[in-house]
């Protein structure tokens, strides 16, 4: 191995170590505990060499972001049985989806609600949320001939079930039916 090949796998190994203490931070603190000062001292590197590794604190939450779009995407596609009707299958990636939010916070903050600069719909998105959204995107095909802007709505939908429920403002007990509710819209 030369040492062009060790100083990478060093820098990745670095960047590895941020974005896993950040996301340790924000799961046990908060997002708002998760300052690059922080983080510097958390992982015993100075802040520029934090710095080397990320332009700033967005772009740290960005590559947390990307580590989730990870995790959801392949959620949603194993909530879904082979033998499922359409409709069971969107019903399957909506919970599934709900629970992803619910059972992992901070990650879904990152996510869906702090600035990343991570842009769905462009030329340039990056490949783990183009395959989160065609999680989503294949179940609502089987009914709709705007797939797309279906499913933008369905996770719009799912997005809004989410927060109203985290924040108290719904009834967690009725999350099922909401669900339900959902799911006969877009398959009708």
């Amino acid at each position: 191995m030369g040492i062009a090949e060790r100083k990478e796998r060093e820098k990745g190994e670095r960047e590895r170590r941020i974005v896993s203490a950040a996301r340790m931070l924000a799961e046990r603190d908060g997002w708002a505990s998760v300052t690059v000062r922080r983080l510097a001292q958390e992982i015993e590197y100075s802040q520029p060499v934090l710095y080397a590794h990320f332009e700033n604190r967005d772009a740290i939450v960005g590559a947390v972001a990307l580590e989730g779009f990870g995790e959801l995407g392949p959620a949603l596609r194993a909530s879904v049985q082979p033998s499922a009707t359409p409709s069971e299958a969107m019903k399957s990636v909506a919970i599934a989806y709900l629970e992803f939010a619910f059972e992992r916070p901070a990650l879904y903050e990152a996510m869906f609600i702090l600035p990343t600069g991570l842009r769905f719909a462009k030329s340039d998105t990056p490949q783990v949320l183009r395959d989160t959204f065609g999680a989503m995107l294949a179940v609502i095909t089987p009914f709709r001939d705007d797939a797309e802007l279906a499913t933008e709505t369905l996770w719009a939908a799912l997005h809004g079930l989410a927060e109203l429920e985290r924040h108290g403002r719904i009834r967690a007990a009725f999350r099922e039916q909401r669900v339900t509710q959902i799911v006969a819209m877009f398959s009708a």
